[in-house]
């Protein structure tokens, strides 16, 4: 495993934890000499992770379309920026450059770009492991709920199994590289 895609927040949310968790997240990543892919941006809680693993000599690669480079948000000290046409060519190019998936705390954007990739696992489109950085129980609420939809019959045990999750950034990563 070489790269990650960590799908996050634009912004650093109301706990401070949260900023504190992406630092720890970028020196795991740094640590396993894996680079991070990401949304391109300067912002939140993506910004923090992004400048911590510059900080600590790591690789940061980003993909942004060219709407938000335009508004401004754009990290212009990246390893490598890709301005794409859109969403759906970011989403794209990211998973092409990830061997792996993790999301942190985030907004409808992050649970967009999650959901995306565990669909296109389901659907056989790739077979890169997914997890859940669960940061103060983040995802505690989420995974309750892929639950129901297994208990209510509308999401298979082997898929929701395809969430991986830990609080801890270091043993979330060694279970990404120990998945099938």
């Amino acid at each position: 495993m070489k790269s990650i895609a960590v799908y996050c927040g634009a912004a650093t949310g109301a706990d401070p934890r949260h900023a504190d968790a992406a630092r720890a997240l970028a020196r795991a990543l740094v640590d396993h000499n894996i680079s991070l892919v990401y949304g391109g941006g300067k912002v939140g809680l993506m910004g923090v992770i992004a400048d911590e693993v510059l900080r600590l000599g790591g690789e940061a690669t980003g993909v942004i379309p060219r709407a938000l480079v335009e508004r401004e948000v754009g990290h212009t000290g990246l390893t490598r920026l890709f301005v794409v046409k859109d969403m759906h060519e970011r989403k794209a190019m990211m998973s092409d450059l990830a061997d792996g998936f993790i999301a942190m705390p985030g907004g409808m954007g992050t649970l967009e770009e999650l959901f995306e990739m565990v669909t296109w696992a389901q659907l056989g489109i790739h077979a890169k492991p997914i997890g859940l950085y669960n940061v103060n129980g983040f995802w505690d609420r989420l995974v309750a709920l892929v639950e129901h939809m297994v208990q209510e019959g509308f999401v298979r045990p082997a898929h929701a199994a395809l969430l991986l999750r830990d609080a801890d950034p270091d043993a979330l990563i060694r279970s990404l590289r120990g998945a099938p």
